[in-house]
């Protein structure tokens, strides 16, 4: 059948609020990157979702 000890193992993702103790440097340090990349990814959303806003807002009022 399959070899489970050959699969590499998948880390559960993240959830705010996590336990991190058991965390690794390492694991803290790329933990920190992706975090800072999703808060990147989440801010511009909210701008292009606010400049959406802002462009009915002016049609309506016109």
């Amino acid at each position: 059948m399959f070899d489970d000890e050959n699969e590499p193992k998948r880390k559960k993702p993240y959830q705010l609020g996590q336990k991190i103790d058991e965390l690794s440097v390492g694991d803290l340090k790329e933990l920190i990157g992706d975090l800072k990349a999703e808060i990147t990814r989440l801010e511009n959303e909210a701008d292009a979702k606010n400049k959406s806003l802002g462009a009915a807002e002016a049609l309506f009022k016109s």
